[in-house]
């Protein structure tokens, strides 16, 4: 259980304190140029999962906060029978990532609307604050920071063989527009991890398939 313990303690660590000190020391909507116009520090707060996706009203992210609790335990279980089997080192990479992604952004939905006040676009957000945080348990909102722009050109600039649905309202194409933070971004890097080493992960038969082969 080391590797997963190793990979899910310097995740979430990491993700909590980016998300803490983006949100005492940049005032919602700030951003802060790190290489160009191609990666930029933006901070935004979204009330649902991965990448800014939600669901709506309160109903919907209390919904969506207990979801995660319940699916974090099964992940988090699934992580211990694979160790206890000595599974695939990929596999267990790839779940560590995903677990620890799930629970970073867990933490932001549980805890953050009562240790923060709600924060401005003028002012950063205040922890433990006197009056009290903005929200109740299960209702905060995930903290993202992240913005990556690898293309960012209009529909009259572009090859004519783009598909249109490649461009948004503002007819231009940005590559990519979500902006997201370290918890998401380890959650993708386990869902490619999968992908990536499909063939190594699942390549050996279970024993009871190979018995079974061997008496045929």
């Amino acid at each position: 259980m080391k590797r997963p313990l190793l990979i899910t303690g310097a995740v979430i660590l990491l993700d909590q304190l980016i998300k803490l000190w983006v949100k005492t020391s940049m005032p919602l909507g700030k951003q802060i140029p790190v290489i160009g116009e191609y990666f930029r520090l933006y901070f935004i707060e979204n009330n649902g999962m991965a990448f800014g996706m939600e669901l709506g009203g309160e109903s919907g992210k209390l919904f969506l906060s207990l979801f995660r609790i319940v699916a974090v335990f099964g992940i988090g279980y699934y992580i211990y029978t694979l160790s206890r089997d000595k599974a695939s080192k990929y596999l267990i990479i790839a779940m560590s990532l995903i677990f620890s992604g799930a629970l970073g952004n867990i933490i932001d939905s549980v805890f953050y609307g009562v240790i923060f006040n709600t924060g401005t676009f003028a002012e950063p957000a205040v922890l433990f604050p006197a009056e009290g945080g903005y929200a109740g348990w299960m209702h905060g909102k995930v903290v993202d920071m992240f913005y990556v722009e690898l293309i960012n050109i209009g529909r009259d600039e572009a090859p004519s063989w783009l598909p249109n649905f490649l461009f948004g309202p503002d007819d231009r194409w940005v590559f990519f527009r979500p902006i997201f933070n370290l918890a998401d971004a380890a959650i993708t890097c386990g869902v490619f991890t999968i992908i990536l080493f499909y063939r190594k992960i699942f390549k050996h038969q279970s024993p009871a398939k190979e018995e079974n082969t061997a008496t045929e």
